[in-house]
């Protein structure tokens, strides 16, 4: 917009040039001291004033820098891309990251990338992002373009042998996370994947190196890695150590008896509430895996079958289980009293 124009403009509003530069300083003023909730609203005045590009950058920076991605990629999505700067085009393509547009976000990294070919961080997040969408040879031809200009970008080689990874190429894959090992990236995933790659390609002395580097590294706490590093140890006849590394991933693979106790109870409550009384005991006897002295689970499955489920044999079974385990309470209080008696009077009816 010209000059003229926006003059034009502040004179129907009652307001010039010097406002309009006055709220911008101000603005800048306040982001220099880390405060975008009073920057913004300058900004926002400028903006009402004259929607140029610099105005529109300057409050899609504020709203970025405040979590406002949804409005900041609004903003900035209508600045032509000649208009854009180098930050103003990351904060465009990270606001559609951020919001979960996949989409929008690897369309808008192609056009940064078309302005600025050595991004390596965005090379990576885009050969991320084909990876991700099942579109891995797009994110093999991404990455090494940048790749033949740069190959030490660690953030871009991970990316690369990511997508080389799922592209099922394993030789390529370990070829590259070697080389971010040399280089120093000796993350638990640079190794773990390392580790499977020469698996897969049957170069089972090296994958036994980098499983096992890696289930050190997780404390042993990984099950992949224990798992996997356990059918290479017994592959290369390490037996013993193998069956170790295979008993300790069956312990990382059991569930978190505290978690399953919570989740198993209220899937019962649930199914019995909507009327799904089958689902409802099948639930309550799943609990009982992870919880087998709940006197009350014993207790809701016998009822349920003797007046829901009208499955006599199934209702002496608990309510009999119920029983056994209620009348080792020294001191019952009156609510199990009453579960007890009403148990010992339905499983007379039942032995009829």
């Amino acid at each position: 917009m010209s000059i003229l124009a926006l003059l034009m403009v502040f004179t129907a509003r009652g307001e010039g040039l010097d406002s309009l530069q006055i709220y911008v300083l101000q603005g800048d003023s306040l982001m220099q001291q880390y405060n975008t909730f009073e920057a913004q609203k300058y900004y926002q005045r400028a903006f009402s004033l004259a929607d140029t590009y610099e105005v529109r950058t300057k409050l899609a920076n504020c709203c970025y820098r405040r979590g406002n991605f949804r409005q900041a990629s609004e903003l900035l999505k209508l600045v032509p891309e000649d208009s854009l700067s180098h930050e103003a085009f990351r904060q465009l393509a990270f606001s559609y990251q951020k919001l979960g547009d996949t989409d929008s976000y690897i369309y808008w990294a192609n056009q940064l990338l078309g302005h600025f070919p050595m991004d390596g961080e965005f090379v990576a997040g885009l050969t991320h992002a084909y990876t991700r969408t099942n579109q891995p040879q797009k994110g093999i031809v991404c990455g090494i373009r940048y790749h033949l200009k740069d190959s030490t970008n660690i953030l871009v080689n991970r990316a690369l042998a990511d997508a080389w990874f799922m592209n099922r190429d394993f030789t390529m894959a370990g070829k590259l996370f070697e080389r971010l090992i040399e280089q120093g990236d000796s993350s638990f995933n640079t190794l773990y994947s390392a580790g499977r790659c020469f698996s897969y390609v049957d170069s089972l002395e090296r994958a036994y190196s980098y499983l096992k580097a890696a289930l050190y590294l997780s404390q042993m706490q990984n099950y992949g890695a224990a798992y996997r590093l356990g059918v290479v140890c017994v592959d290369t006849q390490r037996y013993d150590e193998g069956l170790g590394y295979l008993s300790l991933a069956t312990q990382l693979m059991q569930p978190d008896t505290t978690a399953m106790k919570a989740i198993t109870l209220s899937q019962g409550e649930g199914y019995y509430l909507t009327q799904h009384y089958e689902e409802a005991v099948a639930a309550w006897k799943e609990h009982l895996t992870y919880n087998p002295a709940s006197i009350a689970t014993y207790y809701n499955i016998a009822n349920a079958y003797a007046y829901l489920l009208k499955d006599k044999e199934q209702a002496k079974t608990y309510y009999q289980q119920f029983l056994n385990l209620a009348r080792q309470e020294e001191n019952p209080n009156a609510q199990l009293a009453e579960m007890i008696a009403k148990a010992e009077e339905n499983l007379k009816s039942a032995m009829k």
